[in-house]
């Protein structure tokens, strides 16, 4: 193996190996996420733009996995979080945004990340569904920022 490709071998192994595992999609649907649309709007004394996104194929999903989780940790002082949780991340992977109490796979079609206006955002990002149940991560497309 060439040096250059045993080091990126080295790298992406130590990666890895400081990085929690997440279970494969196992059979379930990947998330098919498209923007909808963009809304600016103001709190907090600042002025945002909110990113809206919806999933295609959120009629896929059980409504079990949006099911209240009283048995599982809590999001911040909600005690009764769903069972599922879903989390946006810009293309390289850094963690943008998430939400916790999402009641319904139709609540998927109602999914946002904002950014302060002024702000260039990421030109792409993917969310994950996390069943914090059985510990199974449902990985998305990448999703354009721009309509």
């Amino acid at each position: 193996m060439p040096i250059p490709r045993r080091l990126a071998f080295l790298a992406a192994l130590a990666a890895a190996s400081c990085a929690p595992v997440p279970t494969p999609n196992l059979g379930g649907p990947s998330p098919v996420l498209y923007v909808k649309g963009m809304e600016a709007y103001s709190t907090g004394g600042k002025d945002w733009i909110r990113y809206e996104y919806d999933v295609l194929n959120k009629d896929q999903y059980p409504p079990a996995l949006f099911a209240s989780a009283p048995t599982l940790p809590p999001c911040g002082l909600n005690t009764n979080a769903s069972r599922t949780w879903v989390h946006f991340y810009d293309a390289n992977g850094t963690r943008l945004y998430g939400f916790c109490a999402l009641s319904s796979p139709s609540d998927l079609g109602n999914i946002w990340v904002a950014f302060e206006e002024g702000t260039v955002p990421p030109s792409w990002i993917y969310i994950e569904l996390e069943d914090r149940q059985t510990n199974t991560i449902y990985k998305s497309n990448l999703a354009a920022t721009v309509l």
